[in-house]
């Protein structure tokens, strides 16, 4: 009979459990914890809290304790920002449709100011960054003669440098090692062609330093490139390869017939070095510079706990996790 009654209270016990939707198996839960909080999945940190930060040689942690600290919510990995000023030389020419016979005109003028925001993609992802600035710089156009002997003329000038200037925005990432960093860009910018110089014997003085009613002044197209930096916390040496295509035509495509158009598309390459400065402080993503954060954060613990006065439980203090 009492086997009788055991079995019986067992399955009302499992009947009511199955009604309120709580699993049998956890029936006993251990003091002071709910169903809900047993319901989550642990979060897998070091445990600290077992130390004794009077006497602990935070120097003597190993580096996979050091590893394992989540210092996620302390410190922002890579989230920083920058201003800087950069200078750099270039080669132009234009994209001309018809094609016509030119080389590379050198232009020795490029320089503007950069602000630069470090931050994490999704989240979790610290490679991530944008840059966007203002530059003032030159491009032109230079032709030379053909097989036949003929040199291609426009507005009777043989070659041209016009002033411009452009606001650049774009995606920067990065991947930073040691003390140096490796970095691609990749955006879009607009501009507006500020004054033009053209040259050749053929030229008239009245177009020499003038834009034409049919030519386009303002401008707009991608830029990218890529490039390295020595990292001197709080300064960066960036020297980087970039790569202008415009998509505004010099002139109206309509300007010489309006049954043939024509095309001419400024492209630049820019080769330049930055001087930037950190605003805010830089964390780096190598494992030395995580666990040196990870010794200083120990170590303010280590201050605050060993200071509070006597009385009070030190294991209140601020924890790592």
């Amino acid at each position: 009979m009492e086997k009788l009654q055991k079995i019986f209270y067992i399955l009302a016990a499992t009947a009511v459990l199955a009604l309120t939707g709580i699993p049998a198996a956890k029936a006993q839960l251990p003091p002071g914890m709910t169903v809900e909080e047993e319901d989550k999945e642990p979060e897998q940190h070091a445990d600290t809290s077992g130390l004794d930060m009077v006497t602990l040689d935070i120097d003597s942690l190993s580096d996979s304790f050091l590893d394992s600290l989540d210092l996620n919510r302390d410190i922002p990995i890579n989230d920083y920002t920058m201003i800087g000023f950069q200078y750099g030389v270039g080669i132009s020419q234009v994209s001309w449709n018809p094609s016509m016979e030119q080389k590379f005109r050198f232009v020795p003028v490029n320089f503007g100011f950069l602000y630069t925001r470090y931050g994490k993609m999704f989240g979790y992802m610290p490679y991530f960054g944008i840059q966007a600035g203002i530059f003032y710089g030159q491009e032109g156009y230079q032709f030379e003669e053909d097989e036949e002997g003929y040199t291609p003329t426009l507005e009777g000038a043989t070659g041209a440098i016009m002033q411009v200037v452009e606001v650049p925005v774009m995606a920067h990432c990065h991947f930073d090692f040691w003390k140096m960093k490796l970095m691609v860009n990749l955006g879009l910018y607009g501009g507006y062609r500020l004054s033009i110089e053209r040259f050749g014997d053929g030229v008239s003085d009245q177009v020499r330093n003038s834009f034409l009613d049919t030519d386009l002044r303002f401008d707009y197209g991608i830029k990218g490139g890529a490039g390295f930096a020595f990292v001197f916390d709080p300064m960066e040496i960036h020297i980087t390869a970039m790569y202008k295509h415009s998509f505004g035509s010099l002139y109206q495509p309509d300007y010489y017939s309006q049954y043939y158009y024509r095309y001419a598309y400024p492209t630049n390459f820019i080769f330049s070095v930055g001087i930037h400065f950190q605003l805010t402080k830089r964390v780096g993503k190598t494992k030395h510079a995580l666990r040196q954060e990870a010794r200083e954060h120990l170590g303010l613990v280590k201050s605050i706990q060993t200071n509070v006065p006597a009385g009070q439980n030190s294991s209140s203090g601020p924890t790592v996790n």
